[in-house]
């Protein structure tokens, strides 16, 4: 009881200390609201950005729950004090007291139901309890000369006793459910939306901050400025999209947009992800989608952003149960909602997601979501502007150069270059460095794509030479071809699970010859056939080499029509992922003959690749020797080493072709000399464990 009591003090007091916080808060908060405001109509209907006021306290009541729980907890500790200063009595056994009687000891005694309280000639109060009535027991002790006077039973003090702990913990449960359901924390207003509003004046992020995605900021720039001057496209009869579909791939910058949105239209902004419209109660999901919508109509025009959108639009289907599923419940209410017989022309949606392949086909009509926004990858203009960006707060080094190290870095998204900044700048603050230079940023990326370095990790010297001759069998194979990239950097140094890397610079491409790809094959075979002609038997380390050889290979003749014998045709098609909603088990339309001509099709470009990158090994055998050891010793070797090392010993005949290759690989370097720091690349080799 002790602990309980002082239990429901400490919440009392905490309870006490809230509700002044929260008066005097709201006796702080400012009284003037502007009187007018700018309006517009939007056809017919007043779409006024509302100003920012503080929303009006909850009314309470002149006596606080905490307050009075306190008062009758105060009530209750006096009552049990006084109780037990009463009580404070000696106690004695029933024979001790016949005793005491006989003896003409006792002076006067109380007697209640059955409880006698007496005192002896000392005044020495003492306490016994009768095991059985005995109504001869008073008359005795009026005769010996005891005063004797009776106690009324006070009945109503043990049921207080009772009842007033259960009170007590009844209305703090009433006190706390209260509090839970209220209005600050939903923990069991299921149907209530998650959707949090953001307001347009503490949103740090604009358009300014995105870079890299010019075509998407056009089209979310029409949005903001169709909110803030609605009239110019409305002239002409034109109307707002009542919702734009963010498509792309993770870390392309969808969700920052949507931020940046947020930051220029100057309207309230709803943000709630597709997850969290998904319960395990059956229709919260449909009613936590009208809760969104009623809260975004009364602060209109507003837009809604709903991040992950796939997780509630999912195509809608049977499933594999045959059973109702909830998330169809949702969607069919978010497409009521978003088109449905009430307008909501001043609500705009903004969704995004990397699965617009899986999304229902009736969440993607006109109407509904308008346009579809696709969020690249971005080209090298894009990746300086972003890595432009991310660099603002960080201090470089003179020798950086970001358009550099864009154009070693093409099929990065936004998120890979915001991860190499950070990685540098932990690089360079790792050395106590007070700028970020270009070797910072060379081994950042090295780290993100490969792994950090294990230069702690023991190799036998057998690995590392084998690991020698792979590597310099793919240098080989790309350097004595016309269209395969420059080479830029080859390491043994073991990253991750690779055991060595070869990369090579490269421009953003669209599209690839036949001449190229049978080329690129070469140059990925290159380093099993260097282990073929120097050590004679296979290893594991071209694991990877072949299933990059194999996909090519395929695609050449199934997907791109490069084969003769197949001719211009898809053989076959790519499901992709499956889901609910769609056929698991795809239909082939070919015949068993076209199917065993693509298998010799693909068998046949890659057994042509594999020969001619036998033919460069063993026409280059002594070079392969020098520039293996070479590697062997010094675990690295850039552009520069690697180029002259090949035009110190190649012959006279394929000196041209070095040359050429050198001089772009010069020309993408931007002229640098071999003193300076390696741009980074974008195609890495690797060979495996």
């Amino acid at each position: 009881m002790r602990w309980f009591i002082i239990a429901i003090i400490v919440i009392s007091i905490f309870s006490l200390i809230r509700i002044m916080m929260v008066k005097r808060r709201i006796r702080n908060l400012p009284k003037d609201i502007p009187d007018e405001q700018p309006s517009h109509k939007q056809d017919g209907n007043d779409i006024t950005p509302r100003p920012e006021m503080p929303l009006p306290a909850q009314k309470r009541s002149a006596f606080p729950l905490g307050f009075i729980l306190l008062i009758l907890l105060i009530v209750f500790v006096f009552y049990n004090t006084w109780n037990s200063t009463r009580q404070k009595i000696e106690k004695r056994s029933y024979s001790e007291f016949i005793h005491q009687m006989e003896s003409n000891q006792i002076k006067t005694a109380e007697f209640t139901e059955r409880d006698i309280y007496y005192t002896d000639q000392n005044k020495v109060r003492y306490h016994t309890m009768m095991p059985f009535p005995n109504p001869m027991l008073v008359e005795e002790l009026v005769e010996r000369g005891v005063k004797v006077t009776t106690i009324p039973p006070a009945r109503w003090g043990r049921v207080l006793e009772f009842l007033f702990p259960l009170i007590l913990i009844m209305a703090f449960w009433f006190f706390f459910m209260r509090r839970m359901s209220g209005q600050n924390n939903k923990a069991f207003s299921f149907g209530k939306s998650k959707a949090r509003l953001h307001e347009a004046s503490k949103s740090s992020i604009t358009f300014k901050d995105v870079a890299g995605v010019d075509e998407a900021k056009e089209e979310l720039e029409e949005i903001v400025e169709f909110l803030k001057d609605p009239k110019k496209f409305q002239r002409l009869g034109g109307r707002i999209p009542r919702g734009v579909l963010l498509v792309g791939r993770p870390g392309t910058g969808k969700t920052l947009l949507a931020k940046a949105v947020s930051g220029e239209a100057g309207v309230p902004f709803f943000s709630i992800s597709g997850s969290d419209f998904v319960e395990m109660f059956v229709g919260v999901g449909a009613a936590r989608v009208r809760d969104l919508f009623e809260q975004a109509k009364k602060n209109s025009p507003c837009i809604t952003f709903i991040d992950e959108i796939d997780a509630v639009g999912r195509h809608r289907g049977t499933g594999l149960g045959g059973g109702h599923d909830e998330r169809e419940q949702t969607l069919n209410q978010l497409l009521v909602e978003m088109d449905g017989f009430e307008p909501n022309e001043a609500v705009i949606i903004i969704a995004a997601t990397n699965r617009p392949d899986i999304l229902d086909p009736a969440l993607l009509r006109p109407g509904r979501f308008d346009r579809q926004v696709t969020v690249d990858l971005p080209d090298i203009k894009g990746r300086t502007e972003i890595l432009k960006v991310h660099s603002v707060k960080v201090p470089l080094a003179e020798d950086v150069n970001l358009e550099l190290i864009a154009r070693g870095t093409p099929g990065f998204s936004g998120a890979d270059l915001a991860n190499i900044v950070n990685e540098a700048a932990l690089i360079a603050a790792r050395t106590n460095k007070k700028a970020i230079g270009m070797q910072d940023f060379e081994e950042a990326k090295d780290k993100l794509i490969l792994g950090k370095e294990k230069r702690s990790r023991v190799i036998p010297e057998d690995d590392k030479r084998l690991t020698s001759y792979h590597e310099i069998g793919h240098v080989l194979a790309s350097v004595f071809q016309d269209k395969t990239e420059p080479v830029h950097k080859v390491s043994i140094i073991p990253r991750g699970f690779a055991a060595g890397a070869t990369h090579f610079l490269q421009t953003d491409k669209t599209g690839y010859s036949r001449s190229y790809l049978e080329q690129l094959m070469v140059e990925l075979l290159g380093g099993r056939a260097a282990e073929e002609i120097v050590f004679g038997e296979l290893t594991t380390g071209a694991g990877s080499d072949l299933e990059r050889v194999t996909d090519i290979a395929k695609k050449m003749v199934c997907t791109w029509g490069m084969s003769e014998r197949v001719g211009p045709m898809t053989v076959g098609k790519d499901q992709g992922e499956v889901f609910l909603g769609r056929e698991l088990v795809s239909k082939d339309i070919y015949s068993n003959e076209t199917a065993q001509m693509v298998d010799e099709e693909i068998r046949s470009f890659i057994s042509a690749a594999h020969q001619r990158a036998l033919d460069i090994m063993t026409q280059h055998r002594e070079l392969l020797d020098i520039m293996a050891t070479a590697l062997f010793e010094a675990e690295t070797l850039g552009t520069d080493e690697i180029f002259e090392l090949i035009l110190k010993h190649v012959d006279e005949e394929h000196k041209p072709l070095i040359e050429t290759k050198y001089a772009k690989a010069k020309e993408m370097r931007f002229e640098h000399s071999s003193q300076d720091i390696e741009p980074t690349i974008e195609q890495q080799k690797e060979t495996g464990e």
